[in-house]
Order: C-alpha cells, then sequence, then structure tokens
C-alpha cells in the first residue's frame, strides 16, 4: 500500500505539473514517508520541487502544543530555511501574506476521520483562501484509521466553528482527499484542487479496515492520539472533553477511556448494558483505575471505563463509538441525576455556548442525555436519518 506521499516522491509524471513552481506543505509529525522520513525532508530533497514555505496546523509542525487552544508561533524552519506558517496561532486561516509564498500547496496530514478533529477545518480554510488568491491545492491522501463507517448527529445550521467546518456527522467515512472532494463541491469553490490518492487502499479489508497494520508504523498525528484503537473510539471519547469526567489525558491511554474520582465504573457499565446493550457490540468494556497526572481530575484516583475496540472481542461494523460514549454519559446521569457532567468554559474560540453542544454541533445529544423520558430509540430517530442522508450524499466523492 502507497500513501500520496510515497506516490508522488516515486513518480515523476505526476510531480511533473510543480517543475517551476513555488510548493508549500501543511503538514504535521505524521507527515511522513513509508522509511519514516518527514515529507518536509523528503519534499525539500526532490530536485524539481522548490519548496518555499510550511503550514502547521493545531499542535503545531511539530506537534509539541499538548492541549486545546495553545497556539503554535510562527517561525523560519532551521534546516530548510523557509517560513513556517501556523494555522492555529495569531491565525486560523491563512493570511494573504502567508498565501503569497507559493503556487501550489501540498496537504499532507493524517486525519482520524472524525467531524471534530480541525485538521478538516484547516483543510476547509485552505481550499477558501487558495479560491480567493488562485492557488492550487493538492492532497497527499492518507489512510481513514475509522474507516467508512458513519455515525453521529449532522452540524446543525448556525453551529459551525473550528471543530465543525459543516453539515457532517461526527464520523464522515471519508478519507482527508475525499472530505476535499465534498467542500469543494458543498462550498461550491472555484479551486484548482487534485488528490494524489493512495494506491492499495482498501477500507473495507480486515483486519485493519484500512489502516495498513504491520506495514506502516503509527505517527501521532496530535499529542493525545497514540494509537489505532484511540482513533476508532475517537468519534465518541472526544465528547469527553465537554464534560467533567476524564478521558484519559495525563494517562498513557487518552481518548480511550473514561472516569472521575465520584463514580463507579462497575455500576456504569452494568447500566449502559441495561439500557441499551446493542449499542455495546463490537468492542469490550472494562472496568479500570487511573490517576492523570495532568489535565482533569490530575492526582486524583479515577474510577474509569476502557473501551477495546481491538483484537478478538472488535467487530467493525457493530462497533459505534458515538452510540457508546452517549450511553455513557445517560447511564451516569441515570445513576447520579444531579452530577455536574457539563463542562462550561470557552472551547475552541466558542464562547457562551456549552462544550458539549459545540462539538455536537448543536444541543440535542446533551438534551437527549438530560431528559430523564428519552430513551435510546429517541437518539436512534434523531440521528438515523442524518447517517442515511450522509452515505448518499457523499457516495459521488469516494475515491476508493
Amino acid at each position: 500500500m502507497k500513501f500520496g506521499i510515497d506516490r508522488l516522491l516515486a513518480d515523476p509524471a505526476l510531480r511533473a505539473p510543480l517543475k517551476g513552481k513555488r510548493v508549500a506543505l501543511v503538514a504535521h509529525p505524521a507527515s511522513v514517508t513509508a522509511d519514516l522520513t518527514h515529507s518536509l525532508d523528503a519534499l525539500a530533497s526532490c530536485e524539481d520541487i522548490t519548496l518555499s514555505a510550511a503550514f502547521g496546523p493545531q499542535h503545531g509542525l511539530r506537534g509539541d502544543k499538548q492541549d486545546n487552544m495553545v497556539e503554535s508561533p510562527d517561525f523560519n524552519d532551521p534546516v530548510h530555511g523557509i517560513p513556517v506558517f501556523s494555522l492555529y496561532g495569531e491565525v486560523r486561516r491563512p493570511t494573504g501574506q502567508s498565501m503569497g509564498t507559493f503556487d501550489v500547496v501540498l496537504i499532507d496530514l493524517q486525519d482520524l476521520g472524525c467531524r471534530i478533529y480541525t485538521f478538516i477545518t484547516t483543510l476547509l480554510y485552505m481550499l477558501e483562501a487558495a479560491a480567493e488568491h488562485g492557488k492550487s491545492v493538492w492532497i497527499l491522501d492518507r489512510p481513514n484509521p475509522a474507516g467508512r463507517p458513519i455515525e453521529g448527529l449532522t452540524l446543525r445550521p448556525g453551529w459551525e466553528s473550528f471543530v465543525g467546518a459543516g453539515p457532517i456527522p461526527m464520523r464522515h467515512g471519508l478519507t482527508l482527499g475525499e472530505l476535499g472532494r465534498w467542500f469543494v463541491d458543498h462550498f461550491k469553490l472555484d479551486v484548482d484542487y487534485r488528490v494524489i490518492e493512495m494506491e492499495g487502499y482498501a477500507p473495507d479489508a480486515t483486519p485493519g479496515f484500512g489502516w495498513p497494520l504491520g506495514e506502516r508504523i503509527w505517527i501521532n498525528p496530535s499529542p493525545n492520539a497514540p494509537n489505532l484503537n484511540m482513533a476508532r473510539a475517537y468519534g465518541g471519547t472526544v465528547m469527553l472533553e465537554g464534560t467533567t469526567l476524564s478521558e484519559g489525558r495525563g494517562t498513557t491511554r487518552p481518548l480511550e477511556l473514561f472516569g472521575a474520582p465520584d463514580i463507579d465504573a462497575r455500576a456504569v457499565i452494568a447500566e449502559m448494558r441495561t439500557l441499551a446493550p446493542h449499542w455495546l457490540e463490537g468492542c469490550i468494556l472494562r472496568d479500570c483505575w487511573f490517576e492523570p497526572t495532568f489535565h482533569k481530575h490530575v492526582g486524583q484516583l479515577c474510577s474509569g471505563v476502557q473501551i477495546h475496540a481491538e483484537g478478538p472481542g472488535y467487530d467493525h461494523a457493530a462497533f459505534r463509538p458515538w452510540r457508546l460514549q452517549a450511553l455513557g454519559f445517560k447511564a451516569i446521569r441515570r445513576l447520579y441525576p444531579d452530577y455536574p457532567l457539563w463542562r462550561d468554559f470557552p472551547y475552541e474560540y466558542e464562547l457562551g455556548k456549552l462544550a458539549i453542544d459545540v462539538i455536537n454541533g448543536g444541543p440535542a445529544l446533551r438534551e437527549w442525555v438530560d431528559n430523564v423520558d428519552a430513551t435510546p430509540a429517541d437518539l436512534d430517530a434523531l440521528t438515523e436519518p442524518d447517517e442515511r442522508a450522509w452515505a448518499v450524499e457523499r457516495q459521488p466523492c469516494l475515491l476508493y
């Protein structure tokens, strides 16, 4: 299996349109070739590519910024002598000054297949800026480690944000190159857009379902994205960022578990199984203990639930992390009716809105959790029409 960056480097015909052009790169730590050379270094070594600038998304080109709303500065790359512009600092949209440094921008970002992962919003902002400034955008495509499944409510009008680029569900099931095609079509962008497709990508094939297990090494695309299990669970566990529950930041398994000092994880799992056992299929839930070294509940012993979306217990088609995590909230609300579940704080530059609503692109999920009479069937009734509609809408964008 070859990723877009590897095909571009191996095929002079693919690179030919770049000759004589100033080329920029949007990248992060997971932007590496098959032999783990960073894409910036690999492209700089290519004689027929003239690198003129680079851009870093959230967490930075170097991936050194740990948490949300921790900004990265611009800097000059000390090895290649080119400017590196931050797209998560003083600005989140590329400026006219930075757009003037290149003719073609290559975007080589490992995504997680989730609407809230901000790299897709950075893609949209770059596409919009390229349309305005007459620049070309090439995606060097990479797998969606969460695969093709679709899940979650579609973002509602008026809830657009840096974690909500458009009306798509939480788990969109597209590669970055495919999603870019949808952005261009949906937002009617007049932009020169091209995808350097992968070779041998099989998103429905076991055991990796698109991620080439045993072929490619996992590199964290962001500091708290340490493995494939996390990528699979993230479409649900990301909602924990909008709660007072720990999502495992400050442990070695972030965004694969949830817990707090004042809940009983075994009771929570039992309540989840009572409420909607069919929402727990495809994975194994295990009660555990953990003590975060930073972030929420730092230094406190937490009773937790770990989600194992791997090994013999994993069923790719059956696993539904968004519903699973919603069910976790519902179980806690039923066991502890007055639990202060929703965290009220500035989230990704959105003020005056609860973070859980920003994450879900509207208040429907929170309202379902807090409504004592609402059942799992009620959430399905809200969500399934969105999921069916997206399956139809995304079809023309599929490349594999």
